[in-house]
């Protein structure tokens, strides 16, 4: 079966957006073929490198499947215009139509065959569509093309069973044409099929396949690293972009001057990095190597040595400015650097970072009492000097080193351990991966520094809104979550979250007063400033959502977090996620599922009740009940309350959940054998008021009309 290949050449494709683009087109040819009924016996494989996005399907078949289209008509008999109009839709003649008996009479049938579109007919508008709807991140336009793109295209390989397919992609050179490497194998050759195609790019220098390629990247550097008596510093993102660097890579060693080695390793790396894309090497006893590998993307006579001198070249110029920030910046304290911090702004609403720094103070007070261990004085010197290094020089050249660079010129000031420790890692954590901080005062200045961030942002109404969030306030929360979580901390949220807004109004009406000593302030931000209830339970809710996403992620059901967050006034994130997990037990015993079940039949008879304007939230009159299944669920919700209200108190919750499992027989046994909506008024009242208690005892430990299954 005849095969399909395409490939579109451009300059050079950012190495972030390539393997998404290659998905994509993978993605976007597929289902245009699937809707096209154009069906492959082989998978549909793409391929991304620098400069090319090409795609491999293997079995198409040479036409579509003709089709069968069968349509009713009017009967036999009725008026003419009718079937004119059938015909007319169905474009037969009156000859072409079957009549045919049915259960209602005799009807005409209009039976419409189409015989299907040769594949190559097909192909080129559904590739043309596939090709322009790629979502990149950012395109432009050029010249050849009426369409954005990514990069210039320069030209286009299409080809159906070894022939061209005719695509309309304006000046952009469509046929079986390509290049190589750009330097190595410049010149054009001609394709047949996807085979020589792949054969021939390898001869030109071109290792098609982003996985060898990476895969080949990995096995070099741990030769070439080994030939040096040194082992690679493990960088998978810095391998993955390297990837997307090179069509042909070649690794390379180069040398570190010795003079730079004294600098802290985290500058050597960033730089190396970040700017020039070279890979660290560690020595045999895990310490900083003087040597870096590069990734040329080329071959020459010298067995590259004018590049390795090149790139020791550059990177001797970039460490020299580093070093010199470096020996600059430690000739002050960084205490004195901390009032050069009202020179910079945090937020055009939010003043400067010397007012969050303040902000962070006034939280430290609060923090320290509810984390074990935490010394005050020494959280505090950790809080006033941790954005101090925004400062220097150094974080100036090199901003992804904050805190860290902090944390050194802490410790050459000869600050306390704990101090330089909670400098460095207060900003953690900043993703899933990475580690969170767990000495005392790491945790308090970690806290201060996101919480702060967080509302403060919720105040001036900068929120997180779909898919943007460009003050990372989702990831602060997740960050906000781990630390209290992983350290089990027992924090009340609520308040914390409106010492925020009150330290916050606080320096508003200082930013906002005129030299008359008049104060102007923003109608809305001053509005939720007078209202620190509101803004906490705002940020709850956020805090809510993100929690769900951390659990999620650990497997843990979202619906039992919503069942727990509506019972309202919970912001002790341990006691909240102890309650949820005595509650997924509960819910994976026979009783619980089994009460859940009961739970939704009583709640679902006294909600239908009252929407008829009913009201059964009064308790149940004793004397009213009958049945002696009516008086075995009432006695048994009276002491199951009794048992869960203390255990709750004491946070046992699973013996208020083991509380509720007493429950399950007299909820049995009263709907087997009592008759809620009886003739008698007052004793259809009163059973309701009972199923109405059921709802309200369950309610106590979680919302289960929240829980989904």
């Amino acid at each position: 079966m005849p095969d399909l290949l395409l490939e579109l050449l451009s300059e050079e494709i950012p190495a972030r957006m390539q393997s998404r683009a290659a998905e994509d087109l993978r993605r976007l040819v597929g289902d245009r073929l699937a809707a096209a009924q154009l069906a492959h016996t082989g998978e549909i494989r793409s391929f991304v490198t620098p400069r090319r996005l090409a795609l491999a399907v293997d079995g198409l078949p040479t036409a579509q499947p003709d089709v069968s289209e069968e349509r009713k008509g009017p009967r036999v008999g009725s008026p003419d215009a009718a079937v004119q109009g059938f015909l007319r839709s169905a474009g037969l003649s009156p000859e072409q139509c079957e009549v045919r008996e049915t259960d209602k009479g005799a009807f005409y049938f209009a039976v419409i065959r189409r015989a299907g579109r040769p594949t190559r007919e097909v192909l080129p508008d559904l590739l043309r569509g596939a090709i322009l709807d790629v979502p990149w991140p950012k395109s432009m336009r050029f010249p050849a093309a009426p369409f954005r793109w990514v990069r210039p295209l320069t030209s286009i390989v299409a080809l159906f069973d070894g022939a061209v397919l005719p695509l309309d992609l304006g000046e952009v050179p469509v046929g079986d044409e390509t290049r190589g490497h750009r330097f190595l194998s410049p010149e054009p050759f001609r394709v047949r099929s996807f085979g020589d195609y792949a054969e021939k790019l390898r001869a030109a220098h071109v290792v098609l396949d982003w996985t060898a390629r990476r895969d080949k990247i990995r096995h070099d550097l741990d030769v070439a690293a080994a030939g040096a008596g040194v082992a690679v510093k493990e960088d998978p993102g810095l391998l993955d972009e390297v990837t997307g660097l090179v069509e042909f890579p070649v690794v390379l060693t180069g040398r570190i001057d010795d003079a730079f080695m004294d600098v802290p390793p985290e500058i050597l790396t960033t730089s190396m990095r970040t700017h020039q894309k070279y890979f660290a090497c560690l020595a045999p006893d895990g310490s900083l190597a003087p040597r870096f590998l590069v990734v040329a993307n080329n071959l020459t006579p010298d067995g590259g040595r004018a590049i390795v001198a090149g790139n020791e070249r550059v990177l001797r110029a970039r460490l020299s400015d580093a070093k010199f920030f470096w020996d600059q910046d430690r000739k002050v304290s960084l205490e004195s650097r901390v009032p050069k911090l009202a020179e910079r702004i945090f937020h055009a609403k939010l003043g400067t970072l010397r007012d969050k720094v303040w902000r962070m103070e006034q939280l430290n007070e609060t923090l320290v009492p509810n984390i074990t261990n935490a010394h005050p004085s020494l959280s505090e010197r950790a809080v006033l000097l941790a954005k101090a290094d925004l400062s220097t020089g150094l974080v100036g050249e090199f901003p992804e080193l904050q805190g860290v660079m902090g944390s050194y010129y802490a410790q050459h000031d000869g600050e306390a351990p704990e101090v330089v420790r909670a400098i460095r890692e207060h900003y953690s954590p900043v993703g899933p991966s990475d580690s969170c901080p767990t000495a005392p005062e790491s945790v308090v200045v970690a806290l201060a520094d996101k919480i702060d961030s967080l509302v403060s942002f919720f105040v001036i109404g900068e929120r997180p809104t779909g898919s943007k969030d460009p003050y990372a306030l989702r990831r602060a929360a997740l960050g906000v979550i781990r630390l209290i979580l992983e350290n089990n901390l027992r924090l009340s949220l609520r308040s914390i979250f409106e010492r925020v807004v009150e330290n916050l109004k606080k320096q508003y009406i200082i930013w906002q007063k005129t030299e008359d000593d008049e104060l102007i302030v923003d109608r809305e931000i001053w509005g939720r400033l007078n209202s620190p209830d509101f803004v906490a339970t705002e940020v709850l809710d956020f805090f809510a959502d993100r929690l769900k996403v951390h659990l999620r992620e650990r497997g843990t059901r979202h619906d039992l977090i919503a069942a727990v967050f509506a019972l309202g006034g919970e912001d002790d994130l341990v006691r909240l996620l102890a309650r949820v997990a005595a509650l997924d037990a509960f819910l994976k015993t026979e009783d619980g599922a089994n009460l859940l079940v009961a739970y939704r039949r009583a709640s679902n008879i006294v909600r239908i009740e009252e929407k008829d304007g009913g009201d059964y939230g009064s308790a149940p009159d004793p004397v009213l009940l009958r049945q002696d299944e009516e008086r075995a669920l009432y006695h048994a919700l009276t002491d199951v309350r009794q048992v869960a209200d203390k255990a709750l108190a004491s946070e046992q919750f699973a013996v208020a959940m083991s509380a509720l499992a007493r429950l399950r027989q007299p909820v049995d046994e009263f709907f087997d054998r009592v008759t809620v909506n009886c003739d008698e008024t007052d004793l259809r009242v009163n059973r309701l008021r009972l199923l109405s208690e059921i709802r309200a005892t369950l309610n106590r430990v979680a919302d289960f009309s929240k829980i989904e299954g």
